[in-house]
This record gives structure tokens, sequence and C-alpha cells, in this order.
């Protein structure tokens, strides 16, 4: 399909983050963006990443050339895998080309950085993830208004979850018997992370603190040698993403305590979750969602949030999903943006109390 040079006219009213307390700012910013308040959001301290009502027109002849997809992260992993697929349905839903652009560095502030500074005309989205629209701001001290600032939230994609391992040598098999041991223990137990500020490391931060037990942090470049080292006991437990694990918890040379998230894992059918077996309110999730350059018209982003949510409902789709440990989750903006908000102030907590400070 041939592309044209459809521009909407800026002075359209935009997607917006709402913000009573920080619109001064952002006015002066984007003063040539038309800002709304809309309903309970515009009485809100807080912002939030809400769309403004806005003309319709803006979408009659959108996508009219192809669109891009910014991944910030390589080629052959999760969110590239997540970002292809969403592009190919997006691409045969709408007709329009779609385009993955990947822009992996710096744990993805690089491609999120692209898409903050893009055009906001509904051409360039930004596949987000948890460590980029989440626990990356709060490693660099980052707000949850800073991220609004930049962003206009589309949808959640989804949620996956992480397994909590043990070597066999530790005599714990259920989270409480863990928590137990490492309590009692004289030695000091040793937990692996794929790096400092990784979402391995922050997962067993947070499972530290709420069950008030010390563990020794032994970081590690990727989670390959991370799972290398728990296999072979030179550390003893550890987070994990829960597919390249799955053939060592059932060979026995691992053992899967419970899962960060909020239900059981159909791979892992008799493994509980953490909250349910000994820490209750316990969950870290890595999470996508869509985004868009802030500013961007409300009836594209609507056009968007309407396609992405008829992807999310296709059966192939929801078992890729599946398959990796998770589950699609579809929302709303403002529960994207809520979700976002909460998130930020979640792991900015862990980070302060642990004292992390990212590479």
């Amino acid at each position: 399909m041939g592309s044209v040079g459809f521009e909407p006219a800026i002075t359209e009213e935009r997607a917006v983050p709402v913000s009573t307390k920080d619109l001064g700012t952002v006015s002066a910013r984007r003063k040539s963006r038309k800002v709304v308040l809309t309903g309970a959001f515009a009485g809100s301290l807080s912002a939030a990443m809400v769309l403004a009502a806005g003309p319709v027109h803006a979408a009659d002849s959108y996508p009219s050339k192809p669109i891009r997809i910014v991944c910030p992260f390589p080629p052959g992993g999760g969110a590239d895998a997540v970002a292809r697929m969403l592009g190919d349905k997006l691409s045969a839903r709408t007709g329009n080309p779609v385009i993955i652009d990947n822009r992996a560095g710096a744990g993805g502030a690089i491609g999120a950085g692209i898409v903050a500074k893009a055009e906001p005309n509904g051409y360039t989205l930004l596949l987000g993830s948890s460590s980029v629209l989440a626990t990356g701001p709060a490693l660099q001290g980052r707000s949850y208004q800073a991220v609004a600032s930049e962003f206009s939230a589309v949808s959640l994609i989804g949620k996956i979850a992480y397994v909590l391992v043990t070597h066999p040598s530790i005599p714990a098999n259920s989270v409480a018997e863990f928590i137990r041991y490492a309590a009692s223990s004289s030695e000091r137990i040793n937990y692996a992370s794929s790096g400092v500020g990784t979402a391995s490391h922050l997962a067993m931060e947070l499972f530290k603190s709420m069950a008030r037990i010390d563990l020794l942090h032994v970081p590690f470049k990727g989670s390959s040698p991370a799972v290398i080292a728990l296999i072979g006991g030179q550390v003893q437990t550890g987070f994990n993403n829960m597919v390249p694990v799955l053939p060592h918890i059932r060979s026995g040379r691992l053992r899967a305590l419970g899962v960060s998230g909020p239900r059981r894992w159909s791979g892992l059918p008799d493994v509980p979750t953490i909250a349910a077996s000994g820490l209750p309110g316990y969950e870290a999730l890595q999470w996508y969602g869509v985004v868009l350059p802030f500013g961007t018209p409300r009836a594209i982003a609507d056009r968007l949030h309407d396609e992405i949510g008829a992807i999310l409902q296709m059966p192939e789709v929801r078992e890729h999903l599946s398959s990796e440990g998770g589950e699609v989750i579809g929302s709303t903006p403002e529960e994207l943006a809520r979700y976002m908000e909460q998130e930020i102030a979640k792991w900015t907590k862990v980070v302060k109390a642990a004292n992390i400070r990212a590479d």
C-alpha cells in the first residue's frame, strides 16, 4: 500500500496526561497543543495519562502510511515476539504496513526516548514494558508525572509472572518453609539475579522486605548465567522467567516454590502463588502496554485502542501469552495510566528501601 503525507492539524484536542498540579508546566512545554480536563481526573492531584475528548475527523483517513512500533529491546526476546505478533495482527486488520523498529539499549530508555520525541500523529507507538514504564523510572528517581508528560496510555497487553526457584539443597518445599528456613539459618543464603536493577533483582528485594528475611544478592550478566549458577549450587535461590527454567524444574535440578502472579500457571499447575502460600499480597509481574507520544489526537488513540482490543481477543494471541507464563490483560487507557502510577510508586519504595543503584 502506498503512503501519503497525512498529518493531523496541530490545533486538534489531544490525548494528554491530566494534572491540576502539573498543568502549568505541561502547558508551557506544549503551548501549541490544546489541553482538555475531563471528569474526575480534572480534580486529581495525581497525573493520569487519560485521553481527552476530541473530534473524530482526525481518524477518518488513519492510517494512511506505515505505522512504526518501537520495541526498546533486541530482536528475539519476549518483548520483540509480542511486538511482532501485535504488528502482524494490526497490519492485517488495518490493511496498512506496520514496521517493528528494535531500538535496544540503556534498559529500554533509548527506544522510549525515540517515541517520546516523535510527532504525536499515531504513526509511532511504543511497546512499553514494566522495566521501561515502571521499574526503570523508579531506578532513575523519575516520578509518574514525569513519565505521563511524555506518553499517553492506550492499553495494557498482558502480564507474565515469574517463578521462585531454589536449589534442591535448600530444605524447603514451600514458600512458608523457605521463609522459616531463611530466617533461622546460621548461614546466609545467596540469591541470583540477571543484574542490578533487573526484574529478578527487584522481585527478590520485594520478597525479602515482605518476608523480613536477609538474603545476599549475587548479580549476573543476564538470566542464563544466573540459572547455570543456580543449577550448580553456587547460589541457592532466585526469581526467573518460567519457560527457561521449566525443564530444570521437571528434571529436579531446581525446585519451584511459588509463582509471582495472582494465579497459578498451567505449565506448573502444582505450584501455588507466592501470595497464597506464605506471603499474602505479594505480586511481581512483567507486563506490556502500548503508549503513544504525549498529545496524540484522541480519535487516533481510540482507533488504536479498539484495534488492539480486538487483537487481544484472538485465540492465537491469548495462547502465545499463556505459553510464556502469562495472560492477556486488555485495559482502558485510564486503567493503564492508573496501573503505571501504582507500579512506579510500588517499585520506587522497593528501590529506596534496598538502596539500589542502577548500573
